[in-house]
């Protein structure tokens, strides 16, 4: 049995970032950036007006001043002329600032008698002009290689002129169930039978964590089943089946792996929730093993799918489990000689980020991930600590 520091460390050796590919701008939320993207054009193109009124040169203003307005320029269709003193030109929100102009006298501070205004309020200073580039210049790096792009990216990027970048390619988590147990949620139960839930969590854990989520189905308990979902999960790049971790007489996942060729690298880490969790090779495809229960299952996946997940996508490589300090509102016992990770909420509070326990820890219970959205880290051994104590967190979401 190996610890947790020793479990990552063998899940992140040789784990390199995958290769890259080409993926359209209102894909990117999510994927990491493969290179340095740098702006194709600056942003804005032009000097714009910020609102709408007239275009004028400042040193023509003063209350009563009266100016000739000599043409217009809305937004997309910028004045062919140039504005001279005693000049003015009507002017959009976002049109090209006409050259000459160096200040937007807006249209509430005039008063308009045919092809004159007349200025009504004192103006300070030159004001209304978005300067050229005030957003971003061309060659600015919008996103370096290695960050994760998120939602506002796809605008920015199109802002830029950019239509495609490079981004790496996410690892595809191949996952499937195993146990005769489990049924489709929905289903009539019959007695002993539960249903199969683990997956859904897992799945879209594994999206936000930079992979591409592929669940296989459910292996019944037989070798030669189990064998069949590890032949069709051989091309991804990660392998996650879930359960049959253990060593009850119907544990059939680890024999059927070394069957189907696969090679284990550990079989238990000293981890409370998920001592059956192993770790292993099948070809290309790395595999993690998780145990049954959900709350193994989702705490070892936190911990080892998301490493690796995110290494191979090619952010944090290298890198061991991320850690933050937070204040515990109630008394934890001492530890034992397994590194734990305690279900627990975690918000911001006037002492700083404050962390509470679940009341409930029992590996089996999936309701207090409702509320938990961390981990606190208990290492072996570690003394009992009092409310108001400092402890490790390692966030879930």
């Amino acid at each position: 049995m190996i610890s947790v520091e020793q479990a990552i460390a063998s899940v992140l050796k040789g784990a390199a970032p995958l290769g890259s590919e080409i993926v359209s701008i209102g894909d990117v939320a999510g994927r990491i950036a493969a290179e340095d993207i740098r702006a194709r054009m600056t942003q804005p193109p032009f000097a714009a007006s910020a609102m709408d009124g007239y275009a004028v040169r400042f040193a023509d203003m003063g209350a009563g001043t009266r100016l000739s307005v000599i043409g217009e320029a809305p937004a997309g269709a910028p004045f062919a002329g140039a504005v001279g003193a005693g000049e003015a030109v009507r002017i959009f929100t976002g049109a090209v600032v006409p050259p000459g102009a160096d200040h937007v006298v807006i249209q509430e501070d005039v008063t308009r008698d045919g092809d004159a205004i007349t200025i009504n309020e004192p103006q300070a200073a030159p004001r209304h002009i978005r300067p050229a580039g005030i957003d971003f210049k061309e060659g600015d790096v919008l996103a370096s290689a290695g960050a994760r792009l998120h939602e506002m990216h796809g605008s920015i990027l199109a802002a830029a002129n950019i239509s495609e970048v490079a981004m790496r390619r996410r690892p595809v988590v191949a996952l499937f169930s195993n146990g005769d147990e489990l049924v489709d949620p929905g289903t009539a139960l019959q007695p002993g039978q539960i249903v199969n839930s683990n997956h859904y969590a897992l799945g879209a854990m594994v999206a936000r964590w930079g992979g591409e989520a592929r669940y296989l189905g459910r292996a019944s308990d037989d070798a030669a089943a189990i064998r069949a979902f590890f032949a069709q999960a051989r091309e991804a790049d990660i392998i996650v089946p879930i359960g049959g971790a253990s060593v009850g007489d119907y544990d059939f996942v680890k024999s059927a792996f070394k069957a189907e060729g696969g090679e284990i690298f550990f079989e238990k880490v000293a981890v409370r929730p998920g001592k059956p969790t192993w770790h292993g090779r099948l070809g290309k495809a790395r595999v993690i093993g998780l145990p049954g229960n959900p709350a193994s299952a989702i705490v070892t996946a936190a911990l080892f799918v998301q490493t690796l997940t995110r290494a191979l996508a090619g952010e944090a490589t290298g890198e061991g489990l991320r850690t933050t300090r937070a204040v515990v509102t109630a008394p934890l016992g001492a530890n034992g000689q397994r590194e734990t990770f305690i279900r627990a909420a975690a918000a911001q509070a006037s002492e700083g980020l404050a962390v509470t326990p679940a009341a409930n820890q029992d590996s089996s219970l999936l309701s207090p991930f409702a509320s938990a959205n961390a981990l606190i880290r208990r290492l072996p051994g570690a003394p009992a600590i009092d409310a108001g104590g400092a402890v490790d967190v390692i966030w879930l979401r």
